[in-house]
């Protein structure tokens, strides 16, 4: 279910029965201590993530691992129940429960809770609205047991709705043959990436699991900055964008992906907005999507954003994209970043709770 909202008529969707969200998401990741500018004050990011919601996007992904994110929206959420706009306006604020691989063998229940009743501390509420269970590795079979903890904490009371992230069709049907009610399942998404069509878009239809898509631009890559831009060398400003530079490759290279930057140029002149608006407009129409994720770390990209909603790509759109309907990183969700010695992998930091319950 869709819908216009108020401010803005941005739209919304209902991801839960009478659980709405906005339809573009706003990322946390950019606003990670590793990522914002240190010369951008805590006032001034929240004065524009209040922008933010005042033009109707008001829901924010973040996670327990991005380095200060929780303790910054939960002073959002803290300014902003102050407002009169409060009440017409709520924020939901979706975290991640992601373990650190090195405590997968020996997590339990009580582990579980301590970080959940610290999201609950940081974000500053009695419930939190999604969390978005995530597990390094595959050969540590504990991610079954881990997500039921999490469900009963759900029945508990300290968690409304539960969702996965970056889990495959076989591990993802183990959780939700367990029992977990899944609402949503957070995933790499883009016209770079199309690996959730290969199985994982059928298996949520069919479960009744909506896809939030993150990677929507490949950080910024998918952008009229870079059409026709040289191809970068490293060293990259931070790890989403060398996170992204590798996803190029697997596409086919740099001289590919300017093919695909330029076809998505044509429609962009075409419907008179942007390549990032094709690129998050492509994403929002894909069978069993809920939202895209694109990261905002403030409102300054606020007015491009809204003009993803004016946008309908239709079948001569659609068919231009074709020669790129193949070419994209190969197998399941998150398959090659679980490769241990390949490239996706080696800029992974694993193991950031280490000391959170301590």
């Amino acid at each position: 279910m869709t819908s216009g909202s108020a401010a803005g008529d941005t739209p919304r969707h209902e991801l839960s029965r009478g659980y709405t969200i906005a339809r573009v998401i706003n990322g946390g990741w950019q606003l990670s201590a590793g990522h914002r500018p240190k010369a951008v004050g805590t006032e001034a990011t929240l004065a524009g993530l209040l922008d933010l919601v005042d033009a109707g996007f008001t829901t924010f992904d973040c996670g327990d691992i991005y380095v200060g994110v929780e303790e910054l929206l939960g002073q959002l959420v803290k300014r902003h129940a102050t407002r009169d706009t409060a009440a017409a306006l709520p924020i939901q604020v979706h975290t991640k429960f992601v373990p650190d691989r090195d405590a997968l063998a020996v997590i339990d229940k009580t582990h579980v809770e301590q970080i959940i009743d610290r999201s609950l501390q940081r974000l500053g509420v009695e419930r939190l609205d999604l969390v978005q269970f995530a597990w390094w590795d595959y050969t540590v079979p504990r991610y079954v047991e881990t997500a039921v903890w999490l469900d009963e904490l759900r029945q508990a009371g300290k968690i409304h709705l539960l969702g996965a992230t970056n889990f495959d069709v076989p591990r993802l049907r183990e959780i939700v043959e367990a029992g977990v009610p899944l609402c949503s399942h957070q995933v790499q998404y883009s016209l770079l990436d199309r690996r959730p069509e290969r199985g994982m878009v059928r298996f949520c239809q069919e479960r009744n699991i909506q896809l939030l898509g993150y990677g929507s631009l490949a950080g910024g890559f998918l952008s009229d900055r870079y059409l026709r831009a040289p191809e970068p060398v490293p060293p990259f400003a931070n790890r989403s964008l060398v996170k992204y530079r590798l996803i190029i490759d697997e596409f086919g290279g740099w001289d590919r992906f300017q093919k695909l930057l330029r076809c998505l140029d044509t429609l962009a002149v075409r419907h008179g907005v942007s390549i990032a608006n094709v690129a998050v407009g492509w994403v929002l129409d894909q069978d069993s999507v809920a939202a895209a994720i694109v990261g905002a770390a403030n409102a300054s990209r606020l007015d491009d954003n809204r003009r993803v909603f004016g946008l309908r790509l239709d079948d001569k759109d659609r068919q231009q994209l074709v020669p790129f309907d193949n070419a994209g990183p190969a197998g399941d969700v998150y398959s090659i970043e679980r490769v241990l010695d390949g490239p996706h992998a080696a800029i992974m930091k694993y193991n950031l709770n280490r000391d959170a319950t301590d």
